[in-house]
C-alpha cells in the first residue's frame, strides 16, 4: 500500500542522526497511517528508538537542524523538538498503562513488539524506516488498514485498560477515517465506560478528543457510536438524556435522533456544532403532556454554559455556543411578514455569529419535516438586503454618556431603557441613525 505523497524532509535527518548514533529507530503512529492512507495528516512524526536511546536521538536531531534543546519528560521516556512548523516526538519503546485511580501512566522500558503491542490499534503499529519503507511487525496491521477497520494488538478489554482515552480514540479514528469497529470493540467499552471517569482520564484530554469528533467529516456517526459504547452520559449526561425524548409536529426523530442529525448537516464549524450538539438539551426538563417544550431554548443555553464550563472550553466558546442555543428558534420561526426591524433586530441579536445561527436553523429545518425550508433562503436574503442598504441602522451609534447629558439623568435603568427605545425606533426606520438625528429627537422628547 502506497500514497505516492512524498515523505516528510524530517526523514532524511533523522536517518543521519540516527546513523551518526548507531541507533534503531522507526517512524510509527500517525504519520505513516495517514502517509499510506494519502491523507494530509497533523504536522507531527512520533519516532519510536530501540535501546532506551530516544533522548540521545532527539538531541541529535535538534543539533543538525539547529533547533532548540529538547524538551525532555524523564518519567515518560519522550523527548520532544519543534522543527519548522512540525513537532517530532521521540519516544524509547515502552509499555505503559494507567491505574485505577490515577490520570498518570506507568511508564516501564520495552522491547520493540511490546511496544507496538501496546499501541492503541493495529493501524497505528506500521513502522516506517527513515528511507520510507514500511514494515508491518506484528502482522496484519496493512490489511486492517486496507479494509478501514479498527483492531487493538491485545484484547480490547487490556488496550482500554492501559488508557481509557483509547476508547474515544477509536470512536473518533471512525468518524475522521470512515473506518468500522472491529466487532470486538463496543461491547468492551461498554463494560469498561466507567473508566472514564475522573481522575484516570483528564477533562481536557477527553474534551479534545470530543471536538476532533466533532470536527470530523462524520460526526453523527461518532455520537451515535458514543450512545451505543455507553460512553456518552460519561461525556455529555445532558445529551444522553435526550433519548427516547418523543416529539410531534414536524419532528420525524426523538430529541436525540434530531440532534445527531442537526449536528450532521451543520458546517465543519466548532462553534456552530457546539451549538447544535446541545440546541435541545432543555427539551427533557420541560416537556409537557401537550408535546410543547416552552423555554427550552432558555434552559438549553443555562444548560449548555454548565457543559461546556465542566469540558473546560473556553469562557468565549461557552458565550458564543449559549447565545446560539438561546437564539435557535428565531429563523426557525421567520416569516414573510417580519419587518424590516425585526431583520435588523435578529442581525443584533446574533452579532459576529448571526450566520452561524443561520447555519443553524438551516441544519435545525433539514433534520426535521418543516414545509418551508425555502424560508431560511428568504431571511438570508432579507438579512443581506438589510445590511447592504442601511448597515448603520443594526448598531446604531447611540451612548448612555449622550443620552444622560440630554436628559440630565443620571446612571440607572431608566438610561439603558430609553436607549433600547432609541435603538428601536432606528431599526424599524422611524428615526435616522446618524448621531444628530438621535440627538435632536431625544430633545424634542424628553418624556421618552
Amino acid at each position: 500500500m502506497g500514497s505516492g505523497k512524498p515523505l516528510d524532509p524530517a526523514l532524511r535527518i533523522l536517518a543521519e542522526a540516527a546513523a551518526a548514533l548507531d541507533a534503531r529507530a522507526w517512524v510509527v503512529g500517525g504519520y505513516v497511517r495517514d502517509h499510506l492512507l494519502g491523507r494530509a495528516g497533523d504536522r507531527e512524526l512520533d519516532v519510536v528508538v530501540e535501546a532506551g536511546r530516544g533522548h540521545e536521538l532527539a538531541v541529535e536531531f535538534a543539533r543538525r537542524t539547529g533547533s532548540a534543546p529538547p524538551v525532555i519528560f524523564e518519567r515518560f521516556g519522550t523527548a520532544h523538538v519543534r522543527w519548522q512548523a512540525r513537532n517530532v516526538e521521540f519516544a524509547s519503546a515502552r509499555a505503559e498503562s494507567y491505574g485505577s485511580g490515577s490520570r498518570k501512566p506507568d511508564v516501564r522500558p520495552a522491547d520493540l513488539d511490546e511496544d507496538l503491542r501496546r499501541r492503541d490499534f493495529t493501524v497505528n503499529t506500521l513502522l516506517m524506516d527513515f528511507e520510507g519503507t514500511v514494515h508491518d511487525r506484528l502482522g496484519g496491521a496493512a490489511e486492517d488498514l486496507r479494509r478501514g477497520i479498527l483492531r487493538t494488538p491485545l484484547d480490547p478489554h487490556a488496550t482500554f485498560t492501559d488508557d481509557p482515552l483509547r476508547m474515544l480514540r477509536a470512536i473518533r479514528f471512525a468518524a475522521q477515517l470512515d473506518f468500522h469497529l472491529d466487532p470486538a470493540l463496543l461491547p468492551a467499552m461498554s463494560e469498561l465506560h466507567e473508566r472514564l471517569r475522573p481522575p484516570v482520564i483528564s477533562i481536557e484530554r477527553i474534551s479534545e478528543e470530543l471536538r476532533k469528533m466533532l470536527l470530523s467529516p462524520r460526526p453523527r456517526q461518532a455520537l451515535e457510536l458514543l450512545d451505543e459504547a455507553r460512553l456518552l452520559p460519561e461525556i455529555l449526561p445532558e445529551l444522553s438524556a435526550t433519548k427516547g425524548v418523543a416529539q410531534g409536529g414536524y419532528h420525524l426523530y426523538d430529541v436525540f435522533g434530531h440532534t445527531v442529525r442537526v449536528v450532521e448537516a451543520t458546517p465543519e464549524d466548532l462553534i456552530t456544532r457546539l451549538a447544535a450538539l446541545l440546541h435541545d438539551v432543555g427539551k427533557p426538563a420541560t416537556a409537557a403532556p401537550d408535546g410543547t417544550f416552552l423555554g427550552h431554548d432558555k434552559l438549553g443555553a443555562a444548560m449548555s454554559t454548565a457543559a461546556l464550563t465542566r469540558l473546560r472550553f473556553s469562557n468565549a466558546v461557552i458565550e458564543r455556543v449559549a447565545r446560539l442555543v438561546r437564539m435557535h428558534l428565531r429563523p426557525v420561526f421567520y416569516a414573510s411578514d417580519w419587518t424590516d426591524g425585526a431583520i435588523r433586530r435578529l442581525a443584533r441579536d446574533a452579532g459576529a455569529d448571526l450566520w452561524r445561527l443561520i447555519d443553524l436553523g438551516r441544519a435545525d429545518v433539514r433534520a426535521s419535516a418543516y414545509d418551508q425550508p425555502e424560508k431560511l433562503d428568504e431571511l438570508a436574503a432579507r438579512l443581506r438586503a438589510v445590511a447592504e442598504a442601511q448597515p448603520e441602522r443594526t448598531d446604531p451609534a447611540i451612548s448612555g454618556a449622550d443620552i444622560m447629558r440630554v436628559l440630565g439623568l443620571k446612571p440607572g435603568p431608566a438610561v439603558g431603557r430609553i436607549k433600547e427605545r432609541l435603538e428601536e425606533l432606528v431599526m424599524e426606520g422611524d428615526l435616522d441613525p446618524d448621531g444628530e438625528s438621535v440627538l435632536r429627537y431625544l430633545t424634542e422628547h424628553p418624556d421618552l
